[in-house]
């Protein structure tokens, strides 16, 4: 909708202004590269990546799974698991471990490391886009000042006026657009996500811990809907 605004508003190329997007976006780059390391900053690209293609299995699901698994492993054994295609890597690797007999505290602890990491990639990948989103604006104030020096020192060219008031103007729009279009939104999604995905591996953990102490399968059902809002344990239910 902005970019349509731009348009209507009249020739798109007023808006583009090559200094004013060296100032606030390669300035941002290389600001935030100083804050974290590259091995940081490419792996939060990434992250943000996989935080709009990726998609998490619902808890709903899960649970439906997990009761499946249960009713499996009650019937034939933990070894009747092994080979079974499940929606997730996640579960797929703590069905492993109890199919190879691991005790359940190497269960929980393997797991859990599992968890950590994943929950650690996606705050700093929040952390760094968050930065982004301080730093843009913050570099467009920049511009906006280099272009009123630029301005106020050539006050007897009138022809220097112009531009230079356009990197003061273009630098500020470029870096409020930054952050609020792009850097801020996706450090929100990637809170989102770590959230959601953490969710879904303690849900997987308890599960698999349940199994392999051999609980009935209702018990797991009626356990694992405590991680699930109200009005869906009651639908999941019907």
């Amino acid at each position: 909708m902005v970019l349509a605004a731009m348009l209507l508003g009249g020739s798109g190329s007023m808006f583009v202004n090559v200094p004013s997007l060296l100032i606030v976006f390669v300035g941002t780059l290389f600001v935030v590269l100083m804050k974290f390391s590259l091995a940081q900053f490419i792996g939060a690209i990434k992250i943000a990546g996989k935080a709009f293609s990726f998609k998490l299995q619902s808890p709903e699901d899960l649970i439906n799974e997990v009761v499946e698994l249960a009713d499996v492993a009650r019937k034939g054994g933990l070894l009747a698991l092994e080979g079974k295609e499940v929606g997730s890597d996640f579960l797929n690797n703590g069905i492993q471990l109890l199919v190879d007999g691991h005790d359940g505290d190497v269960v929980r602890v393997l797991l859990a490391k599992d968890l950590n990491q994943a929950m650690e990639r996606h705050e700093w990948g929040a952390k760094i886009f968050t930065a982004m989103g301080d730093v843009g604006p913050a570099m467009g104030m920049i511009g906006t000042l280099v272009g009123l020096v630029a301005m106020l020192a050539n006050m007897d060219d009138p022809k220097s006026i112009g531009p230079a008031m356009a990197i003061a103007l273009l630098t500020t729009l470029y870096g409020a657009m930054f952050a609020n279009m792009f850097a801020l939104p996706i450090a929100d999604k990637l809170s989102l996500r770590r959230i959601e995905e953490g969710r879904v591996k303690s849900m997987c953990i308890d599960a698999l811990l349940a199994i392999q102490g051999g609980q009935n399968p209702r018990v797991i059902e009626s356990m694992l809907k405590a991680y699930l809002p109200e009005n869906k344990r009651v639908g999941n239910e019907e």
